[in-house]
């Protein structure tokens, strides 16, 4: 199967780790992955700020890139998400149906990687080692959008050496939000310390999750506390093994 990987440029920019992380872990599986080196942003910034028709291109940027692919897999919920919802409707809204077909074909076969590992590889163990106590953070888009349910979880309680345990009020917001997080700083920050404090409760290590934005908000609050809990994705966590440790 020719995956393509859809790094996403937050992950480009500041994670090029989880990138590399789900490479190394589809390839393990047997997959073929590619990073086509054209791609660039889903739009997601764009279009929660209402410049949909500077988004268009981005789209069409988006299927060139990838059209040729089996399937196509993110380690981002919030990408696939703006993938999956908005793709489609504003190719059709901008007055190009005629794109409408190619774009919505290509955004029913891209998948969050957990969604891809259980629902089409089939699997929840992915031979994975990380000897650690780790909780999880449902994101949001991950939660709301896609209705990924137990997948991650799933997965998680396969890896070998893993305590996995619960993170109270799990399904409350992490305060980022994109955009949100800058024009509204003040409730962003309090949404944030209410969810740090849930993560201290667990007495975890590492705090894992699909979206490297929520981790970043988390992490950031954590650093200023000296919180000690490391912040690692989930692909990060999956792609170790005991030959090849986080």
């Amino acid at each position: 199967m020719r995956v393509g990987v859809f790094v996403t440029c937050m992950n480009d920019t500041l994670f090029p780790d989880t990138a590399r992380a789900t490479v190394r872990l589809l390839e393990r599986l047997g997959m073929q992955p590619v990073a086509p080196p054209q791609q660039t942003c889903c739009g997601q910034m764009h279009i929660n700020t209402g410049y949909l028709r500077e988004a268009a291109p981005l789209i069409q940027r988006y299927v060139s890139a990838f059209e040729d692919c089996d399937a196509v897999v993110a380690p981002s919920a919030s990408c696939v998400s703006t993938i999956r919802h908005f793709h489609e409707r504003i190719t059709a809204s901008g007055g190009h149906p005629d794109r409408s077909a190619a774009v919505a074909a290509l955004a029913a076969r891209t998948y969050e990687l957990t969604e891809f590992l259980v629902d089409v590889v089939q699997t929840t163990d992915v031979g994975a080692y990380y000897p650690h106590r780790v909780t999880y953070h449902p994101t949001c888009h991950s939660l709301r959008h896609l209705a990924v349910g137990s997948r991650p979880t799933r997965l998680l309680q396969a890896v070998d050496g893993l305590t996995l345990v619960d993170l109270p009020a799990a399904e409350e917001c992490c305060g980022f939000g994109g955009t949100f997080a800058l024009k509204n700083a003040d409730v962003s920050v309090a949404i944030g310390a209410d969810k740090v404090r849930r993560v201290l409760q667990t007495e975890a290590a590492v705090l894992t999750a699909v979206d490297n934005s929520c981790l970043m908000q988390i992490s950031g609050l954590m650093t200023r506390q000296h919180a000690g809990v490391r912040v690692v994705h989930l692909a990060e966590i999956l792609a170790s093994t005991k030959e090849t440790p986080l």
